[in-house]
């Protein structure tokens, strides 16, 4: 059966409910605790989760010798803090995106891992999905032949107010943190690594990126276009291209469950579409990859390995001085 890797939760809102509703379905996981930053919410989500070990503090989470590894899903101003305490714990950690607000901060906690031999990972839990991953099988079989382009969007009309954390810069607002992380994740996922970017913004008056769009060149010339947004909705999709054909995530590219090959020879196109579930909500197969790594004695997974989300945070840097978008983190 293997050994049993012994969860904690550290941040108790949507994101952490997910996350603990997936480690149900997850083999070799058990949720042992959680922390909040006050008893009663702890209290409230050990409840509803069986939970017996409920902290009413950060600290006591990752001093808590019971637990494995913790999950981050506090917002991420808060991430690179949480994880350097859970780090010092001597706690795995699989850090919410995006992973910190900016490449230094990354940089200190990825240090501190590998000085420490402790797993860390970026919880791209796109990455893990089963459709992704036959989508990346197919590409990777060179049936598209090589792939050169990608295109990627992820956009929604926000209708909350200017004080949610979507638009509140101290709390890592905007639409690239939030969203604009994952067409950049996935194009890196394709095509590899970002060699240069160019990238506008639409700003709100906060401070914040309203809509972002960049364009990425990738080692050996390739190239994807990527857009992110708080006030449109967009199709969500995400297309990877190459001199034979191309493969598309349909709607909704980060859980999607269905994926098309076109294969493209003269005037004649054949089209082939796939339906491919995911357990659970979706958030299981992340799980199960920190799972597996831990039980291997790995530091890192080789699907979300430290250099690319180390390199991915510099991009995001670039992009954001292109567009003017400051954090107090960047200070």
């Amino acid at each position: 059966m293997g050994q049993v890797i012994r969860w904690g939760i550290l941040g108790t809102g949507k994101i952490s409910t997910a996350f603990a509703t997936a480690l149900q379905d997850t083999p070799g996981a058990r949720l042992v605790a959680v922390a909040s930053r006050s008893a009663d919410g702890a209290a409230a989500f050990g409840a509803r989760f069986g939970v017996e070990r409920c902290h009413g503090s950060y600290q006591a989470l990752a001093d808590d010798d019971q637990v494995d590894v913790v999950y981050i899903g506090t917002p991420h101003p808060m991430h690179h803090e949480n994880a350097m305490m859970c780090l010092h714990g001597g706690k795995g950690v699989l850090v919410e995106k995006s992973f910190t607000m900016n490449r230094r901060q990354a940089e200190d906690i990825i240090a501190l891992a590998r000085r420490k031999q402790l797993f860390v990972m970026e919880a791209m839990w796109t990455r893990f999905m089963p459709a992704v991953v036959e989508a990346k099988r197919i590409i990777d079989s060179g049936e598209i032949g090589t792939p050169t382009h990608v295109s990627a969007d992820f956009g929604f009309a926000a209708t909350v107010g200017p004080e949610h954390r979507l638009f509140n810069p101290d709390l890592g607002g905007g639409a690239l943190l939030d969203v604009g992380i994952y067409p950049l994740s996935m194009a890196s996922f394709f095509l590899g690594e970002v060699t240069a970017v160019q990238a506008q913004a639409q700003m709100a008056t906060t401070g914040i990126d309203l809509q972002t769009m960049f364009t990425l060149r990738h080692e050996g010339g390739a190239m994807s276009a990527c857009s992110c947004s708080l006030r449109a909705r967009t199709p969500t999709e995400l297309t990877i291209s190459g001199d034979k054909g191309f493969v598309r995530l349909h709607d909704r590219f980060y859980k999607t469950e269905k994926i098309s090959v076109t294969l493209v020879d003269g005037l004649a196109r054949n089209e082939r579409t796939l339906t491919i579930p995911h357990s659970g909500n979706g958030y299981t197969h992340e799980a199960q990859e920190v799972v597996r790594c831990m039980r291997l004695g790995l530091i890192e997974s080789p699907v979300m390995p430290h250099e690319e989300t180390l390199a991915i945070m510099g991009v995001l840097d670039t992009i954001r001085d292109q567009i003017g978008l400051r954090y107090s983190a960047d200070q």
